[in-house]
């Protein structure tokens, strides 16, 4: 049976949150739009995300979010269709939604509710979807032409929002849109899985296991970027917001550094105890800032032995007790390495933005061809980051296609 060719002005790779965005931005311009996901369904990272509520974006957006080879690529599409704007269309559509910390804004309800919204306004501009369907190749004369294992198909304009090697159990990361972005002609950075937890291994891997569930804020650091939040140990390693953050700055052999007590100068506090609490220990003094399990893991792997008498304040000397604080607000680890794409919320890297139009994110020396999302070489911070650059970037390249 041979297959239908049919003509559009924009063919959108992947249906997930850039992709729709601007399939809904251009088909309100009146554009013929065409959807095409691999997987068989739409918007799966939308509705997994935020533990079911979709952090759909941070009331708080700027460039310093935002990682990236050009630190001002960015700024223009983030101008273009502002937090605000997505705040708008939210609002607009009656979804109920709360800030949490940081200023980050999930659904009351359910992550569904803005893959609704998204889907019904493409639907009211008439765009078209078609699912289960894989590129199989991209040629391009005067028209875009695209095989697939579906139909056939021709376009004025396409744009790849394929996404980045995340999550790959959705169904979407197939790495197509890096491989399209090297046939014409642009550069992939490294790419990494990111907002990632760390594994470690040997006695530290022991000693996370044992405290699995176990969750403190602190204050984590490396290559002297850093960030303040909440640590969760885990069967793997540790994980949680501090430590989703750094990963988006950590590379393999780096060893991180963290505070366990941020607030605290440790070392003059237990000075200042063995002064006054001559007899008292120091992982009472610890227990009264730290969850007990953690205290006791601590001082069992770094200052004691398992069955030996735990000595009071008196019989340190300050030097002691000051090395003593110093690992607990300077522990020093290195992680064996992350949990991988598995769990990995972005990819870090990808598309070089050089040749990439930070007006309309169109390939500058390619008519027709836009590159949005997470497919670049653009990584925001945990908190609602992503989705933001999902939907400026998206936003940008649907008013942009001609």
């Amino acid at each position: 049976m041979s297959k239908n060719k049919q003509i559009f002005d924009i063919v959108i790779l992947g249906g997930g949150a850039a992709g729709l965005m601007c399939a809904l931005t251009a088909g309100r311009r009146g554009k013929k739009v065409l959807v095409v996901e691999v997987s068989n369904k739409l918007g799966k990272k939308i509705l997994m995300s935020g533990g079911g509520r979709c952090n759909f974006t941070n009331l708080d957006v700027t460039a310093d979010n935002f990682i990236c080879n050009n630190p001002h690529f960015v700024k223009s599409a983030l101008h273009q269709f502002t937090q605000w704007d997505f705040i708008s269309m939210v609002s607009e559509y009656g979804i109920a939604y709360h800030e949490k910390d940081q200023g980050q804004l999930f659904c009351d309800n359910s992550a569904k509710d803005i893959l609704n919204m998204l889907v019904k306004q493409c639907r009211s501009a008439g765009v078209k979807f078609l699912l289960n369907c894989e590129v199989n190749t991209v040629t391009q004369n005067a028209l875009f032409e695209l095989q697939s294992n579906r139909d056939d198909f021709v376009a004025h304009n396409l744009v790849v929002a394929t996404g980045g090697l995340s999550i790959p159990t959705l169904g979407g990361a197939t790495g197509f849109g890096y491989r399209l972005a090297k046939q014409f002609g642009l550069s992939l950075n490294p790419r990494q899985a990111s907002l990632v937890p760390f594994t470690l291994t040997g006695k530290w891997h022991d000693f996370s296991r044992a405290l699995s569930g176990v969750s403190i804020g602190v204050e984590v650091c490396v290559n002297a970027i850093s960030f303040a939040d909440n640590l969760l140990f885990t069967h793997r390693g540790i994980s949680g917001p501090a430590i989703l953050q750094l990963s988006n700055y950590w590379h393999t052999g780096e060893t991180i550094s963290i505070n366990l007590l941020p607030a605290i100068d440790l070392a003059k506090e237990l000075i200042n105890a063995k002064r006054s609490q001559p007899n008292a220990w120091i992982s009472t003094l610890l227990a009264e800032h730290l969850p007990k399990s953690l205290v006791q893991a601590l001082y069992r792997e770094l200052w004691y032995k398992e069955h030996e008498a735990e000595p009071n304040l008196q019989s340190f000397k300050d030097s002691d007790l000051q090395s003593i604080a110093g690992q607990v607000n300077n522990w020093q680890l290195l992680p064996s390495g992350t949990e991988g794409y598995r769990t990995a919320e972005v990819t870090r890297g990808g598309v070089d933005v050089s040749l990439i139009s930070s007006k309309t994110m169109r390939h500058v020396d390619v008519q027709g061809l836009y590159f949005i999302g997470e497919v670049l070489d653009v990584t925001g911070h945990l908190g609602g980051y992503n989705f933001q650059w999902a939907w400026s970037s998206g936003f940008v390249a649907g008013m942009a296609c001609e």
